[in-house]
């Protein structure tokens, strides 16, 4: 019984331990240039240990991407933990997308692997698309969950449908600047996370009078 515990905990951390490898060398060189053979060197073990655990190449890649969505939006659940701060849409925005910049700084192997596999068709599997469409309806969710907090204030009805309207708007955002930011890293996240919060709580501003104009007009 012992031996089988050990042998499971070995089991586990060799698990681990190609999954934390295939994170940083995928993110690194893409997909297709992570070799079994680059990952047997990089950990110290055997090529039949990535097929015991993943069964395949593809198996592997779903399985990081799949820790890492898992690692980010329990990092970000944490990060916003009795949020949001702030009285007006932009400040509560901005709070929000701060939040969501830091983790992400935290954790840019994840993100930077994910916006490789959108632009390439380098890994154009069934089960890594089924990966890759989960991660982006869940970042959308997310998404559209920090705008409707941040304009809670204006009514349920009005923040929703602000929400709605933009949150592709703001995933197209914040996946722009953190391209940028792999160009040009001197000029940090925390500056455009605070122009995004600018421009989206300008556009939802605009939406909810729209909408109380409307409103007004239909009594």
């Amino acid at each position: 019984m012992a031996d089988e515990t050990s042998g499971n905990r070995r089991g586990r951390r060799s698990r681990e331990e190609i999954l934390d490898v295939a994170s940083r060398i995928m993110a690194e060189r893409g997909y297709a240039a992570t070799s079994l053979s680059v990952l047997s060197r990089e950990t110290g073990l055997p090529k039949s240990a990535v097929y015991h655990h993943f069964h395949s190449k593809a198996g592997l890649l779903s399985a990081v991407m799949a820790r890492g969505a898992y690692d980010f939006f329990a990092a970000m659940r944490e990060a916003q933990a009795g949020g949001p701060v702030g009285n007006t849409p932009r400040e509560r925005l901005t709070w929000f997308l701060q939040r969501t910049g830091e983790v992400f700084l935290a954790r840019p192997e994840f993100l930077r692997l994910h916006l490789i596999l959108l632009m390439s068709a380098e890994a154009a599997e069934a089960e890594v698309d089924a990966i890759i469409e989960r991660v982006r309806r869940d970042g959308r969710a997310h998404m559209n969950k920090m705008i409707a907090a941040s304009f809670a204030p204006a009514g349920a009805e009005i923040a929703q449908a602000v929400a709605d309207e933009l949150d592709y708007f703001g995933i197209a955002g914040f996946d722009g600047a953190f391209v940028a930011l792999q160009a040009a890293p001197e000029r940090g996240l925390a500056d455009q996370m605070a122009l995004l919060a600018e421009a989206v709580a300008a556009l939802g501003e605009a939406r909810v009078a729209g909408l109380r104009a409307r409103d007004t007009a239909a009594r």
